[in-house]
């Protein structure tokens, strides 16, 4: 998929206006904020019905903006990303000062990804900072899947809807937290977690 520039750059115009966007990865639709603004970050939370301290993923343009985050990279970051980036694994890293507490939930981490479609990727660089990422559903629902699933269930409360067509994925990222002494799988999804055992032995 090769986005259109016009498009992504008025999206990008919409989420420094505060506003959400939805737009495919290459596992389900996903709801996308500047993840610095944080009247943005809270209607997140409020569109998925979830809890207001509820962690919001991010997405990068690449494994370079995760510097705006994360307060440190833990041992192993580089070589996973290096391995598994672009693609659906998400790491967890302990979150810098700048990050808001709507992002961490006040847990003091953020979890990141560089994921494997384009238009993520292209809206992160062309707004020159991770923009959120978690599914496009209500909490306890199934993840939209298509565009007219997300219009469907968001109606007119999204500021836009960018269609890049189905997602055919079935499964989330699998994520990672590198923060305690050893890496702990928290959710296997889409990226097998036997993949990840080369990288730190056993999980």
């Amino acid at each position: 998929m090769n986005p259109r520039a016009d498009r992504v750059a008025e999206a990008a115009r919409i989420l420094e206006r505060s506003g959400v966007v939805a737009l495919p990865t290459e596992t389900f639709y996903g709801l996308a904020v500047d993840a610095f603004r944080s009247d943005a970050l809270l209607r997140i939370n409020v569109l998925k019905r979830k809890a207001a301290r509820s962690p919001i993923l991010l997405l990068l343009a690449d494994a370079q903006q995760v510097e705006l985050v994360a307060a440190r990279l833990p041992d192993r970051f580089r070589e996973l990303a290096a391995s598994f980036w672009p693609g659906p694994l998400t790491l967890v890293v302990p979150a810098s000062r700048e990050v808001p507490d709507e992002v961490t939930g006040g847990s003091g981490t953020v979890a990141v990804r560089v994921p494997g479609l384009a238009l993520p990727r292209r809206l992160a660089r062309e707004l020159g900072r991770p923009i959120t990422g978690p599914s496009a559903n209500r909490h306890g629902e199934p993840p939209c899947r298509t565009a007219g699933e997300v219009a469907a269930t968001f109606g007119e409360s999204l500021d836009a809807i960018l269609d890049g067509g189905s997602t055919t994925a079935g499964a989330p990222s699998t994520i990672l937290d590198l923060c305690g002494a050893r890496a702990r799988v928290v959710r296997e999804g889409l990226l097998p977690a036997t993949s990840l055992a080369p990288f730190l032995g056993p999980l």
